[in-house]
């Protein structure tokens, strides 16, 4: 726990602390109908993601706590907007959108199976590796992708009287989102399989 909280006092780990705040008020705001700011309130959480990890190497403070508390936002982030949208779609009067509301769960499982392996990890005294490109990227294309059926969505859009996204656009996006998700939580079973060997193994 010492190793943990070593050099944990620093501006990257300050900023995914509150991306961490920003997920119950970007639920809340979305749950009561404040759909702008909660746009507003997802976006910053985006940007501050993009901005932590350059802060942490550019000043080198890179820490321990960093790289647990970086991917717990993203996750907590993840899993409540998948969330969301599961509850959203699978209330909407077309039926074809309906279905595909089953498509999130996809997103939600793969978050959750990665927090609960993480925390079986620390509980093996084995910290979880840092992400691969593929999960940088699959991270990327979900918030990106995310934003943008917030924004101008089926039935879901806050922006959707300006412009609509037509119903085969955004399930073809959100689909190559989901089988980047696939792809990024692939690449992380070699490199954990490998450290549960090493650590059992050792013993």
């Amino acid at each position: 726990m010492k190793e943990l909280f070593k050099g944990c006092w620093t501006i990257p780990n300050l900023i995914s602390f509150i991306r961490i705040l920003l997920v119950p008020l970007f639920a809340y705001l979305f749950m009561q109908g404040d759909f702008v700011p909660a746009v507003i309130v997802l976006a910053l959480s985006g940007l501050s993601d993009c901005v932590d990890g350059k802060i942490a190497r550019r000043f080198n403070q890179i820490s321990a706590l960093g790289k647990l508390l970086d991917p717990l936002a993203d996750k907590l982030t993840q899993i409540t907007l998948a969330v969301l949208l599961f509850v959203s779609f699978n209330q909407a009067s077309d039926e074809m959108l309906k279905a595909f509301s089953w498509v999130f769960l996809v997103f939600i499982v793969k978050e959750v199976v990665m927090v609960l392996g993480g925390a079986v990890m620390l509980a093996c005294g084995i910290r979880p590796g840092a992400a691969e490109i593929y999960g940088k990227v699959a991270t990327f294309a979900f918030y990106a992708i995310m934003i943008l059926v917030i924004a101008f969505g089926p039935e879901v859009g806050v922006f959707r009287t300006v412009f609509t996204l037509p119903n085969i656009l955004m399930m073809i996006l959100v689909i190559i989102s989901a089988i980047l998700t696939l792809v990024a939580f692939a690449s992380y079973l070699p490199g954990t399989f490998r450290q549960f060997k090493e650590r059992f193994s050792n013993k």
